[in-house]
């Protein structure tokens, strides 16, 4: 059985396209379509663009992408460095992953609202306990020895009130 590369390289001779044509029409580099026909899937840095470009070029070429596809997996697994990278591969995902994808699912716009309607209630809150703690006399509790005038200074003092009379 033919490899995928080889394939892909007879399927486009038999075609009579020449590798400039194909990347003009698939915009796939001309560096990649050669490897690809060559079987040097090293020169990729992740099995997905491998595949992408696979189908497009199959596409084109009017073959079968999706047993393209399926034997190219069996050749990946062939290769070390890509093998660990076929898709339903195990991987173990930490707290900060949990944590970035649930960030990343959030309606943005929803959570600014809400988070702002919460600073403007917050800050209402806390204006109307403000208010209400200033009600009573600031005066109420000093004693009457503070008013006592300077004779340096008249005027610039509170009269003394009258030691007879009630305080509320």
């Amino acid at each position: 059985m033919a490899t995928v590369s080889e394939q892909l390289r007879s399927a486009r001779e038999r075609q009579q396209l020449d590798i400039y044509q194909v990347a003009e029409v698939t915009k796939i580099k001309t560096d990649h379509l050669r490897a690809l026909e060559s079987g040097n899937f090293d020169v990729f840095s992740a099995p997905v663009y491998i595949r992408g470009f696979i189908r497009t070029y199959a596409t084109l070429l009017k073959l079968d992408p999706v047993q393209l596809l399926k034997d190219l997996e069996s050749e990946l697994g062939q290769s070390v460095r890509l093998r660990e990278a076929i898709p339903g591969a195990t991987r173990h995902h930490g707290p900060i992953d949990f944590f970035m994808l649930q960030l990343s699912r959030l309606n943005w716009r929803i959570v600014v609202v809400v988070v702002a309607v919460l600073v403007f209630v917050g800050l209402a809150l806390a204006m109307v306990r403000g208010r209400m703690g200033r009600s009573e006399d600031p005066l109420k509790n000093l004693s009457p020895s503070l008013y006592q005038s300077s004779p340096s200074r008249s005027g610039d003092t509170l009269p003394v009130p009258p030691a007879s009379a009630p305080r509320k």
